[in-house]
């Protein structure tokens, strides 16, 4: 059975910091490519970055220099660091791990940028 699980989000001020993680379990993790997604209120749900087993790494634009991705194969773990943080960055943050045309989804951690 595959899981992934978010932690890490929370309520945030902004020009603030959060890491998140995402811990996978039930597939082979270091051939899947994981990506952190985020979906705001009444918005589609849309890409923040994603890493490959070897490390390469792709942004959205407007997170490029805020936003760090990185994965530890020996933890199934894959982080995203947030920093300078900004109130539109307010967001359901979901990990994703996909492999060919399979792909799974975690539940979801919700961040709150607020002063």
């Amino acid at each position: 059975q595959v899981q992934l699980v978010e932690s890490g989000g929370g309520l945030v001020q902004p020009g603030g910091s959060l890491r998140l993680s995402c811990i996978a379990s039930g597939i082979g993790f270091s051939g899947y490519v994981m990506g952190w997604y985020r979906q705001a209120p009444g918005k589609q749900r849309e890409l923040v970055a994603n890493i490959t087993g070897g490390d390469i790494t792709n942004y959205a634009d407007s997170m490029k220099g805020r936003f760090t991705i990185s994965r530890d194969n020996a933890k199934n773990t894959v982080y995203l660091q947030m920093n300078s943080l900004k109130p539109e960055d307010t967001a359901v943050y979901y990990c994703k791990a996909v492999w060919g045309l399979a792909g799974f989804w975690g539940q979801g951690t919700q961040v709150t940028v607020s002063s």
